[in-house]
């Protein structure tokens, strides 16, 4: 029965110093993204041009006047 409490502590020994590990590496930057921002910035104009088209090939509502409703 000793021996589960012994594995128990080790198993959280370990896994604290796994988080530690984790969290320092976190502030040293070593999760920081330094590929795609250099990529982005070949691909920007084919974006805005995108969404330029998108915003310029919307339909506009289809509404009656007033001489077609007394056509009818």
């Amino acid at each position: 029965m000793s021996i589960i409490y012994m594995l128990l502590a080790i198993s959280v020994v370990v896994a604290v110093v796994f988080f530690v590990a984790f969290i320092l590496s976190v502030r040293q930057g070593q999760y920081d993204d330094t590929y795609t921002p250099s990529v982005r910035m070949l691909f920007e104009d084919e974006l805005v041009k995108g969404a330029s088209k998108t915003s310029k090939a919307t339909p506009q509502p289809k509404t009656q006047n007033n001489a077609n409703r007394k056509l009818k």
